[in-house]
């Protein structure tokens, strides 16, 4: 791993897991668990069920969520690098000296809710998650409601796929900073090729057709790929400058990083940083902006 994008310091999870301890706290991961030929207690990371039960006990042991459960067909994000960007966003408003009262936008929320969770349970933040999924929204509020998140995260549809803010921002809305894990693929194709190539990397069989984080359509692609995504998103917040203090969001492809750049720098952005992040072999970074 590059020393220019480690896990985060205060990423609970830096040190890897230990599985006979989440086990304990959460037995649904126990079966899942074996020991492979190197001595070491693992799961099968191809295993779809084996990843959601690893997930589930670590929000269950780390941040006492209760209840974690939505369908087999939806993402399942992988909670050391969701807590990554959140510590990160952190450090982002601190370097702003923005403190106390912080309300989070997170877009694109999905039916695990998970940035606003771990945000929460982190930070003590609140929260309004959107999304264009009705039926992911239905499972994220079922979470919320069982852990008695409701004071604390407000979820809001947003009828039109192709907008981002507008439709769902409130003419009273104020918030610290916006936060978003976009589409990466252009059309299914691209994506289900893209994980034989992980599969390939796991030592699995390529031609497996299953994600072992799933996701459904409106999680994994978008017309246009990553970089239409991106583009929306930028120049709404040009339109809704004064809504947020700061706005983020992760980028899966280095190369769009040059042209965003160029773009913000076009559309009045005051401030753009690149944070790079590191979770085992794989670099992300997250791109942050301002107009203040």
């Amino acid at each position: 791993m590059k020393n220019s994008a480690q896990i985060h310091p205060n990423n609970k999870h830096k040190s890897g897991y230990n599985l006979d301890a989440l086990s304990e706290s959460f037995p649904g991961l126990a079966p899942f668990v074996f020991t492979n030929k190197h001595e070491t207690k693992t799961i099968d990371f191809s295993n779809p069920k084996a990843v959601k039960a690893l997930n589930t006990a670590l929000l269950y042991k780390h941040y006492n969520i209760v209840f974690w459960d939505f369908p087999e067909t939806n993402l399942c994000p992988p909670i050391p690098g969701r807590a990554d960007y959140i510590h990160h966003i952190s450090d982002v408003l601190k370097s702003s000296n923005i403190t106390g009262n912080i309300k989070v936008l997170d877009i694109g929320t999905g039916a695990s809710c998970i940035y606003p969770l771990i945000g929460q349970a982190e930070y003590n933040w609140s929260f309004v998650a959107s999304d264009i999924d009705k039926g992911a929204l239905k499972h994220a509020q079922n979470i919320i409601a069982k852990n008695k998140l409701d004071d604390a995260i407000e979820l809001r549809y947003q009828s039109d796929a192709s907008q981002i803010f507008q439709g769902v921002l409130k003419d009273t809305d104020k918030f610290s900073v916006s936060i978003c894990n976009p589409p990466f693929y252009k059309s299914e194709a691209e994506a289900l090729e893209a994980n034989a190539r992980k599969l390939k990397g796991l030592n699995m069989d390529a031609l497996k057709p299953v994600r072992n984080f799933s996701g459904t359509q409106n999680e994994l692609w978008y017309k246009g790929g990553e970089k239409a995504f991106l583009h929306t998103y930028l120049y709404e917040s040009s339109l809704f400058k004064d809504h947020c203090e700061w706005f983020t969001t992760l980028v899966s492809k280095k190369d769009l990083v040059k042209g965003m750049y160029a773009s913000l720098k076009k559309l009045g952005a005051t401030s753009i940083k690149t944070i790079n992040m590191g979770q085992g072999n794989k670099i992300s970074r997250i791109v942050a902006w301002t107009f203040k």
